[in-house]
């Protein structure tokens, strides 16, 4: 079973995680399902840049992003050439290093104080 390896995140996951990941489960989910609340503003509909990340090795063994995920990741607060969005990018067989970025374009989280 391929591994998420989630580079520490100040806030979301401070000191990273190794995480055993299914086939065919987008990131966001494999993050979200193991306590680490990565933004998701748009409910994985592929429709904001909330839950972008940084694919730091493993990138070649996703998918390749489509038109509609390349035109929102140029919206991307800190694109990189192995940007995703999260919600889009399906884990395959072999082990992911990501690294979430400190900020996104959300202004406004949700849970946190008025």
């Amino acid at each position: 079973m391929p591994q998420l390896i989630v580079l520490p995140h100040e806030e979301l996951c401070p000191e990273g995680s190794v995480i055993e990941a299914e086939k065919g489960v987008s990131i966001c989910d494999v993050l979200l399902n193991n306590g680490i609340n990565i933004e998701h503003a748009c409910e994985k509909s592929c429709a904001c840049t909330t839950c972008h990340i940084i694919v730091r090795e493993g990138f070649e063994s996703l998918t390749p992003s489509d038109e509609l995920e390349d035109d929102l990741l140029d919206k991307a607060w800190g694109l990189e050439p192995n940007s995703r969005l999260s919600c889009q990018a399906l884990v395959d067989n072999e082990d992911l290093v990501i690294e979430i970025p400190k900020y996104s374009i959300n202004m406004v989280k949700e849970g946190h104080g008025k």
